[in-house]
């Protein structure tokens, strides 16, 4: 035997040094006495001091650090060793505890756990009724009644016990008193009901308010990322024209290359001639070309308005320094059109906040607009009709804008935010290509006008309607109202064959042919004597006449199974279109100047400084506009509405001062 190993105590060689298993027990003995094999673990711990201890004083130092190595290689190479001290490192200190806690206080301890979240939750006990009165009085009075036949005896019994104190009563005495100890019991009960109700109200509560904060903040991230889409677009938008301008360079550079040695020019050809100058220099020179910006079209439809309290104001504008004629937009942040009797025409990109650019070539006024996707149709004073193609316009956007001498020109603060009174200048929007056509066949001023796919169908003061063919740019068919009015009357059998000059407002001030609609070869009219006609644009007669309104129409709409019409008579009509008579009908204070409708409200300028908003599927009316909320003696600051347009709950409405306001309906 190794003397050093003698001297450090190290087990012989021939005894066996395998790990003992070690019985788990309910004592408290020490943790390192129950690991395996602690005889292996206080032998590697003389090893290491004896090892120490050569290393630090004895004589061959290296004889001794050689033996200690190998037995400590020798210990570690034993696979029960190495397994426990495996099993030991991948058991984690939670585990080692738990193992020291016995199954009782285990249990004891998950009974008793309470998280620290429904500790910080735990309500305010401020009822004043206890839980057992609480379910008394929740207890249905049949019930009540029931279990009091069962219990007779017993009631009885508390009867006789009464009767004993007031044995000198008469019994009817001692009956009304029972009856009025029940009657209290009774109004207790109620009592407790009526608090229980109180309590459950004031939860709800703090529900909805929890519920409106939670609905506020989502409003919020919704609204972050429309502005993040818009921007994304807007991004896409410049990608796009960027790949254009390239494809463009592309092109000049493809035609500014070099022709192929191969075809040599000929040799008859003089050095000084015009064809030999056309080709060497004017046709390598790129023609100058404006680089072409298109107006940004969404790809993806806002919702964010849908979502809005119903009368919550989105945007305001001063669009004009006059009373606003007409307006007209495509989809919710899309592009309105605007016009007034400054004898502008305006275009507005919703999404953006901006004047876009003007419609300019009417020699008067706009009376009347329409806006279907991109085209635009405006009715002047002049008596014309022309057609806009928005998708041709050419800008800049707001940071790149160049002018004529090639400088950077600065923003013109052209969005809704502006407070100056007058409208904005216009921006420099290149808009000569949107012209698409001009329609003149009308002697007098076009006052309304409805387009639907390739028809165009127009009115005017000069008592008739014309259909327009969009693809040839002519008129097709003219419709003379006065001659349809004078046909209808003698079919009556009447005297007067003069125009029925009804309603309570003269025919100056009212508009011949106040409004119109078409829908395939169906046009419905309504016009200064209060009557709505339906015309077959097949036979070019008029197919029923619908009889009411009392003063002139200014406005109509019909779908499949309605038709709607306001009047200056005050009054908004319903018509059911399959029998041709009244379905409903309401009345305001003013005359009616403008009216829509969407798949839910009807939207009505009457005369106010408020939408009067009319609900159809509960029938509730209410108002939305500036003047909401404001007291009758500031009503003087604010201005009448005169045009208002609804589609899909997103509202737009156009004052006589020349304001327009968008708003959530």
């Amino acid at each position: 035997m190794d003397p050093s190993a003698a001297r450090n105590g190290s087990p012989s060689r021939g005894r066996s040094t395998s790990p003992r298993p070690v019985s788990r027990g309910d004592d408290d003995s020490s943790f390192v006495d129950n690991l395996p094999d602690s005889r292996q673990l206080q032998a590697f711990g003389r090893k290491v001091t004896a090892t120490a201890g050569s290393l630090i004083g004895a004589e061959g130092v290296t004889q001794h650090y050689q033996n200690a190595l190998g037995e400590l290689h020798r210990e570690l190479r034993r696979p029960m060793l190495q397994r426990s001290v495996f099993s030991f490192a991948q058991a984690t200190p939670r585990e080692i505890v738990r193992s020291r806690i016995s199954v009782p206080e285990i249990q004891q301890r998950a009974l008793a756990y309470v998280p620290e979240e429904l500790l910080s939750n735990i309500p305010e006990d401020n009822n004043a009724y206890s839980l057992f009165q609480g379910f008394q009085a929740s207890v249905p009075e049949e019930q009540k009644k029931k279990h009091g036949r069962h219990n007779s005896k017993g009631q009885r019994l508390i009867g006789e016990a009464a009767e004993e104190d007031d044995t000198n009563l008469p019994p009817s005495m001692v009956s009304l008193k029972n009856q009025k100890h029940s009657m209290g019991h009774r109004l207790e009960m109620m009592g407790v009901r009526k608090h229980m109700c109180a309590a459950e109200i004031h939860e709800i509560d703090n529900k909805i308010a929890n519920l409106n904060t939670m609905r506020k903040i989502v409003l919020d991230r919704l609204a972050r990322m429309e502005l993040e889409e818009a921007d994304v677009e807007q991004e896409l938008l410049e990608v796009d024209n960027k790949i254009e301008d390239l494809q463009e360079e592309l092109e000049d550079a493809a035609a500014l290359a070099p022709k192929s040695p191969e075809t040599p020019p000929p040799a008859d050809r003089e050095e000084g001639s015009s064809d030999f100058m056309s080709e060497s220099i004017y046709q390598k020179i790129p023609s100058p070309k404006a680089k072409r910006r298109r107006p940004m079209r969404r790809i993806s439809m806002p919702i964010l308005h849908e979502h809005l309290e119903p009368g919550s104001k989105i945007r305001e504008l001063q669009a004009h320094n006059d009373t606003i004629t007409a307006l007209d937009f495509d989809a919710p942040w899309g592009t309105l059109v605007t016009a007034a009797l400054d004898d502008t025409v305006r275009v507005w990109d919703l999404n953006a906040g901006r004047c876009i650019g003007l419609l300019e070539g009417h020699l008067s006024s706009v009376r009347c607009l329409q806006v279907e996707d991109n085209i635009v149709a405006t009715g002047s004073m002049d008596a014309s009709i022309r057609l806009w193609d928005l998708s041709k316009a050419e800008y800049a956007p707001l940071d790149n804008r160049i002018n004529k001498d090639g400088e950077e020109e600065e923003d013109d603060g052209l969005s809704f935010g502006n407070s100056e009174d007058a409208p904005p200048p216009p921006p420099p929007t290149i808009m000569q290509d949107c012209p698409l056509f001009s329609l003149e066949s009308h002697v007098d001023e076009v006052t309304a006008l409805n387009f639907r796919g390739d028809t165009l169908v127009s009115g005017s003061a000069d008592k008739t309607l014309r259909q327009w063919d969009l693809v040839k740019g002519r008129c097709v068919q003219t419709l003379d109202v006065l001659w349809a009015a004078a046909q209808a009357t003698a079919a009556l059998n009447t005297n007067d064959g003069q125009w029925r000059k009804t309603g309570r407002v003269s025919d100056a001030s009212a508009d011949f042919v106040g409004a119109i609609q078409v829908f395939d070869a169906a046009l419905a009219c309504g016009t200064a004597d209060g009557m709505v006609r339906l015309w077959d644009l097949r036979s070019g007669q008029v197919h029923r006449s619908l009889v009411g309104h009392t003063g002139p129409v200014t406005a109509l709409q019909f779908d499949d199974v309605h038709l709607v019409t306001g009047s200056m008579d005050r009054s908004i009509r319903i018509w059911d279109l399959r029998t041709g008579s009244i379905y409903d009908a309401y009345a305001y204070d003013n005359s009616v100047t403008g009216m829509m409708f969407d798949a839910r409200r009807i939207v009505t300028a009457a005369g106010e400084d408020v939408v009067k908003v009319y609900d159809k599927t509960d029938g509730r009316h209410w108002n939305c506009g500036p003047g909401v909320g404001v007291d009758d003696s500031d009503s003087t600051v604010l201005s009448t509405i005169e045009r208002v347009r609804i589609k899909e709950g997103y509202m737009v409405e156009g004052r006589k001062n020349g304001m327009v306001g968008v708003w959530s309906c």
